[in-house]
């Protein structure tokens, strides 16, 4: 009896590693990428050159960096780098926003 569930357990224990390997796997970060790139194209269009230009740099380095893990296929790296380049470009966009409009009083 012992002889026959030996062969299950390693068929079992063989289907966890490959399901959890296939969960480390990662797929390029599409999404995140695209969510960059327009926060920061909205941040030019809110004044960020002018209003922001330090904010508005550091977005452009990390959507660099996404981008260059991108080409090396280290997803995950892009992934957070392009969240990061996404959360500059926002706070460039607040920046912007905030002295266009103490500007204008």
């Amino acid at each position: 009896m012992y002889k026959k569930r030996q062969p299950r357990a390693f068929r079992l224990l063989l289907a966890t590693g490959l399901l959890m390997l296939s969960a480390c796997a990662s797929n390029p970060p599409v999404q995140e990428m695209s969510d960059a790139r327009q926060a920061i194209q909205a941040a030019i269009t809110a004044g960020a050159e002018e209003h922001a230009a330090l904010a508005l740099k550091d977005a452009r380095q990390f959507l660099a960096d996404a981008e260059a893990n991108l080409h090396r296929k280290a997803y995950n790296g892009a992934k957070n780098d392009a969240r990061e380049a996404k959360r500059w470009a926002e706070v460039a966009i607040n920046t912007a926003v905030k002295a266009a409009g103490t500007e204008q009083h």
